[in-house]
């Protein structure tokens, strides 16, 4: 079942050519990800055993507080917490080194980012093996706005990896090629931000620049910022 919902055809993610697709599957993924662990899979044993033990990070509790109800997270709440009072603190017994290691644990894991994580890298392959066969997917991959710096990275890594080297080295120039064109424009309009601060531009045209801020920092981080959301 969890499968099924980190599978997502490629066409839902490139088609639009609206922002990083990669982006965009990680949001679609979340969103789907979030409905799920709120609602179906409450009464799915195994999952809950999952999520007693894995938990959830910040970002992805606040997700699951927007889209499922307060008694769905309360519930997989109240199964978390018993089972790190019985693992951590248990009574009248000092916390060792087993006990601090499954607080680290706790901290570091997410049953939702583990999730998403599987359908990035499903996607990620899939775009390898349509970039060596389709010559039509090479063009809706040259076509896209940009790809945000993170999963640019992700892409060029993993080539290497995936694709025989010559194949690669063209889908890294090309990867690189979307990504540093955007990142260009962005410092261009970053740059005519700033000089609209100069009295001597007062009243000029700030044209697209506006919002270079935080279209920035979208792509250097790969989230957009929180007001904007």
């Amino acid at each position: 079942m969890r499968q099924d919902i980190c599978t997502i055809p490629v066409s839902e993610v490139f088609e639009p050519k609206d922002g990083c697709p990669l982006c965009r599957l990680r949001d679609v993924l979340e969103q789907r990800m979030t409905e799920y662990i709120t609602g179906s899979a409450m009464m799915e044993p195994d999952v809950r055993i999952d999520t007693n033990h894995s938990g959830f990070c910040h970002r992805h509790f606040e997700r699951m507080l927007q889209t499922g109800s307060r008694l769905s997270n309360a519930l997989l709440l109240e199964s978390h917490l018993k089972e790190l009072r019985r693992e951590i603190f248990v009574a009248d017994k000092t916390p060792g080194k087993k006990e601090l290691q499954r607080c680290r644990e706790v901290e570091q894991s997410c049953f939702v980012c583990r999730q998403v994580e599987w359908g990035l890298n499903h996607m990620l392959e899939t775009v390898y093996q349509l970039w060596l066969r389709e010559e039509e997917f090479r063009t809706l991959y040259r076509e896209q706005p940009f790809f945000c710096l993170p999963h640019a990275r992700r892409l060029m890594e993993g080539a290497a990896k995936q694709m025989p080297r010559g194949k690669a080295a063209a889908f890294v120039r090309i990867t690189a090629d979307v990504a540093g064109n955007y990142l260009e424009n962005l410092q261009k309009e970053v740059t005519h931000f700033c000089s609209m601060y100069d009295y001597r531009n007062r009243g000029g045209d700030w044209g697209t620049s506006r919002d270079a801020v935080e279209r920035s920092i979208q792509f250097l981080t790969a989230y957009p910022l929180e007001s904007g959301e």
